[in-house]
């Protein structure tokens, strides 16, 4: 009896080890496959950019090398003033921007964290609300031209100033900070700004590293607020550069049509453009992401919703 039940364990077992390693397997090609198909596009862009114009004109299919070897797409890109200077803008926004998101957000998550006071289920509601209902663009434009940030970089920033999706997340954090810290704090003659900066933000390090980086691809990757405040085209943002850049690649393929022999070359030249105009544009926010990976996983489950 014993040794049957022994027999029936050790089947069972090696029955569960070829059922996890099946799944297992077929769990690793699953990634594979989906890393292929997520990072293959980038290598496309990548090696475009670097392969000689007419020859990639003329390419059709995958792309899994250059094709010869040029650099003059960056040299276009660095000479081009419109693209340096939507560098610097799009930069400057990204970090301005930025900072006056994440001051703005940790002070309402503070206050909303508090939960003596008052009125404070009422200001939840009011910023719950902003979540699903929103004023359109045209009251949001009136609201800009009023204040008089039409053709300014602070209609990129002051409109968009806090998101409650992120504000949320961070007064979670703060609530899961114990209260004993304050309340020592408290006994020693501490203030609210006091509690706020020298021990709340430092404890949810994460968090704020976590949504900081959210509020910067933000900014990195608009271009739409841009296309409706901004006027002036020295005050375009790097995306709404690559969108021209693009809009212009597609209007010189339409009208071509016959005399693309003779504008060949100046098709090719655009075509790389636009590809290292794509590299040069993503390379920050690669560069930046690693650095502040590990904070992400720490950084949201600390701010996560608790039931």
């Amino acid at each position: 009896m014993r040794a049957s039940k022994e027999k029936a364990v050790a089947w069972n077992y090696g029955k569960k080890g070829v059922a996890s390693r099946i799944f297992d397997t077929f769990n690793v090609l699953l990634m594979c496959f989906l890393i292929v198909v997520t990072l293959y596009p980038f290598i496309y862009v990548l090696f475009a950019s670097f392969s000689e114009p007419l020859r990639l004109m003329a390419h059709r299919g995958i792309l899994l090398a250059p094709l010869g070897f040029s650099t003059g797409g960056y040299s276009m890109v660095f000479n081009n003033d419109g693209i340096v200077n939507g560098y610097m803008v799009t930069i400057y926004i990204a970090i301005v921007g930025t900072l006056c998101n994440m001051i703005a957000s940790l002070l309402f998550a503070y206050v909303l964290s508090r939960r003596n006071m008052m009125w404070h289920g009422l200001i939840t509601v009011l910023a719950v609300f902003t979540m699903y209902f929103g004023g359109g663009l045209i009251p949001t434009y009136l609201v800009v031209n009023a204040l008089g940030l039409i053709d300014s970089l602070w209609a990129l920033i002051l409109p968009g100033l806090i998101n409650t999706y992120n504000v949320i997340i961070l007064r979670t954090a703060f609530n899961s900070v114990p209260v004993e810290l304050e309340e020592s704090a408290r006994l020693d003659g501490a203030g609210e700004f006091w509690v706020l900066v020298n021990i709340m933000i430092p404890l949810i390090k994460p968090t704020i590293a976590a949504i900081s980086l959210f509020y910067m691809v933000g900014h990195w990757n608009s271009w739409t607020s841009a296309l409706i405040y901004i006027k002036t085209p020295t005050k375009y943002p790097l995306q709404l550069v690559l969108r021209s850049i693009l809009i212009q690649n597609d209007t010189q393929a339409s009208v071509a049509g016959t005399a693309m022999y003779q504008a060949g070359e100046d098709y090719a030249a655009r075509m790389l453009l636009k590809y290292s105009t794509i590299i040069v544009s993503i390379v920050p926010i690669i560069c930046v992401y690693p650095f502040l990976q590990k904070y992400f996983t720490k950084g949201i489950m600390i701010g996560a919703l608790k039931g």
